[in-house]
C-alpha cells in the first residue's frame, strides 16, 4: 500500500475511534480537559506504529490499552505533584463546574477513589460495555483478573454509593 493509503486508513480509524478514546480517558482520569490530550497522545503513538497495527486483528483494543497506560501515568504523575504541593500549601476542595447532577458527581467521586485497575475494569465493562475478554485485552491482564477486579470494585462502589445505585449502574449496561 502507498503511504497515502496508510494515511487514509489511519484518518478513518481516527475519525471512528477518537471520541471513544477521549471518553475512556475522561472516565479513567476524571479530567475532562486532559482526556482529549490523552486520546491525541495515544493516537500519535498508534500512528508511529500504524504500519504494524493496521494489520492487527483488533487495533482499537490496542488503542484502549495505550489510553489506559497513558491515563495510569498521568494519575501517578498527578499524585506525585499533589504530594509535592501539599508539602508547601494546604489543599483546597475541588470545585465542580458545569451542569452535572449529584448522582453523576457521586459516581465520579466513588470511581476516583478506586485503585486504577479496579476503576479501569468497571469503566470498560460498564461504561463501554466491553466483554471480560476485551477488557482483559485492553488492560493486558487475564480474564480472571478482570472478573475479580470488577467484582471487588463493584462491592466497593456498593459500600460507597449503596446497593440501589450500583444496581442501576450495572442495569444500565444490560439495558443498552
Amino acid at each position: 500500500m502507498l503511504l497515502d493509503d496508510a494515511s487514509a486508513e489511519f484518518h478513518d480509524f481516527f475519525e471512528r475511534h477518537y471520541a471513544e478514546l477521549a471518553r475512556l480517558a475522561h472516565l479513567l482520569t476524571g479530567e475532562k480537559d486532559g482526556a482529549d490530550d490523552l486520546a491525541a497522545d495515544a493516537l500519535v503513538a498508534l500512528w508511529q506504529r500504524w504500519d504494524r497495527l493496521r494489520a492487527a486483528q483488533h487495533p482499537v483494543a490496542y488503542a484502549r490499552g495505550v489510553v489506559a497506560n497513558l491515563a495510569r501515568e498521568r494519575i501517578r504523575s498527578a499524585v506525585r505533584e499533589r504530594r509535592r504541593v501539599a508539602l508547601f500549601w494546604s489543599r483546597s476542595p475541588d470545585e465542580v463546574t458545569g451542569p452535572d447532577v449529584a448522582g453523576v458527581l457521586d459516581v465520579r467521586a466513588a470511581l476516583a477513589r478506586l485503585p486504577f485497575r479496579k476503576r479501569a475494569c468497571v469503566v470498560l465493562r460498564h461504561a463501554f460495555d466491553l466483554s471480560e475478554k476485551d477488557t482483559a485485552a485492553a488492560l493486558g491482564i487475564s480474564v480472571g483478573t478482570v472478573k475479580s477486579q470488577t467484582s471487588k470494585a463493584m462491592a466497593e462502589l456498593e459500600r460507597t454509593l449503596g446497593a440501589r445505585a450500583v444496581g442501576e449502574l450495572a442495569a444500565g449496561r444490560r439495558n443498552r
